[in-house]
């Protein structure tokens, strides 16, 4: 008969497993699950975990991308003003 769990079961396992206080067929054990269920629930959770901090930079990164970009645009802007008021004055001049 195949058991259903919950994710917060899941979770709380591989929680468990990754602590690595108990042995694998310790928490087997404690929890009636397969350890290769418990094994694949712990692979699942780190792989979670690195996509978090993944996401987690590559937010940050686009962050300052952006910034650096409307930083340049403002730039731009004050050269253009600049540009057309250098021009202004070469006419007087000439």
């Amino acid at each position: 008969m195949k058991k259903n769990f919950n994710g917060a079961f899941k979770s709380k396992v591989a929680l468990e497993a990754l602590k690595t206080d108990k042995t694998m067929a310790e928490l087997s054990s404690a929890y009636e699950v397969h350890r290769v269920q418990i094994t694949n629930w712990r692979k699942k959770a780190t792989e979670y975990v690195q996509a978090c901090f993944k996401e987690s930079a590559k937010g940050n990164s686009t962050k300052k991308h952006e910034r650096l970009i409307d930083e340049l645009y403002r730039q731009i802007g004050q050269l253009k003003v600049e540009n057309e008021w250098l021009k202004k004055k070469c006419t007087f001049l000439g």
